[in-house]
């Protein structure tokens, strides 16, 4: 087994005050959500099967963190790899695509699998990510240890991305978050939810989100971003809008809070986008302008909350909030 050590330099980790990586908002700043100042924390070219690694899960597992790093290889079809850390910043990256058994047993490998969230649900880590089935689907698996990995029956029908499931059941089923597409980059987009008593039938489909609001950066489709957080106000749902611009597509990041028990129902939603591409590392890339998180972070005791994301489609960025302060922005400036 091959690995790499992206390294960069450090915030407070769980090995000191905070149990996922945390930095202070700058002096200053009046920001709901503010960038890592030692952003992007992995670059161009981290391993040599891979130009570009962004759109990751991340989680913590045992004493360490794990990611599922969505690696864009030199042929540009992008596959998964595991990835360790200590810190959440500095990463140890498989520089071998992650190896799936299907659920008899047999070897079987994924045509090109990418933008994968990371979800524990009763002691098992299940792993959502785009799958050819044929064309963008779908795709959901399983471990329980990170050295097995058992893919599943795709959930849904293609087209469809932004696969995201629920950290716990509600109403004794399964929660899952999609987006309805087409076969290319899908000029429009709707979240909807869809439950499950197995996590292999799935029914009953409600629409949760649609693109638009009155404002323009999530006009033309929106998409679930990390697994859900619950909190006593509702489940946190970050998310992704899509504006047109005269210059392409734009990629900003929003939060809505969504009911506890009836997560279909849409409480509250950011008015105005927390992130839209500003840092040289966001509008610079192989596609430019582009901020879509995959990955989020909760410390419980405190509040905080880390943030994953890809930037320019090229390099991983993370940004900070804090929930509190948080949940009250979005109930003070909301779109419902």
């Amino acid at each position: 087994m091959s690995l790499v050590d992206i390294s960069n330099p450090s915030v407070e980790t769980k090995s000191s005050v905070s149990p996922i990586p945390w930095q202070a908002r700058p002096t200053g700043s009046s920001e709901i959500m503010w960038r890592f100042d030692a952003n992007p924390i992995i670059d161009r070219n981290p391993i040599p099967c891979g130009g570009r690694i962004f759109n990751s899960a991340v989680a913590r597992f045992e004493d360490e963190f794990i990611g599922i790093m969505r690696v864009d290889y030199r042929d540009m079809k992008p596959q998964l790899h595991l990835a360790r850390s200590q810190d959440g910043i500095n990463w140890e990256i498989e520089h071998e695509m992650i190896s799936w058994l299907n659920e008899r047993g047999e070897s079987v490998k994924n045509s090109y699998a990418y933008d994968p969230r990371l979800c524990l649900i009763d002691g098992v880590y299940y792993i959502n990510w785009c799958d050819d089935f044929p064309g963008a689907s779908i795709g959901m698996g399983f471990t329980k240890d990170f050295k097995t990995f058992v893919k599943m029956e795709n959930p849904l029908m293609p087209f469809n991305r932004n696969g995201v499931l629920f950290p716990r059941k509600v109403e004794d089923e399964y929660l899952l978050l999609s987006r309805p597409s087409d076969s290319g980059h899908t000029p429009f987009g709707d979240i909807i939810l869809s439950r499950s008593p197995d996590l292999t039938y799935w029914g009953r489909h409600r629409l949760v989100m649609s693109g638009g609001g009155s404002g323009w950066w999530q006009s033309v489709k929106v998409g679930a971003g990390p697994v859900p957080i619950e909190t006593s106000e509702g489940w946190l749902l970050f998310y992704h809008g899509v504006t047109q611009t005269c210059n392409g597509l734009v990629y900003s990041i929003g939060a809505s809070l969504l009911d506890l028990e009836d997560p279909s129902k849409v409480m509250y939603r950011t008015r105005d986008y927390l992130l839209t591409p500003e840092a040289s590392y966001e509008t610079i890339g192989f596609v430019p302008n582009v901020a879509f998180p995959c990955a989020a972070l909760h410390d419980e005791a405190t509040g905080r909350i880390a943030v994953y994301y890809g930037a320019a489609d090229t390099y991983t960025a993370i940004a900070f909030a804090e929930r509190d302060e948080l949940i009250a922005y979005i109930k003070a400036n909301s779109d419902v």
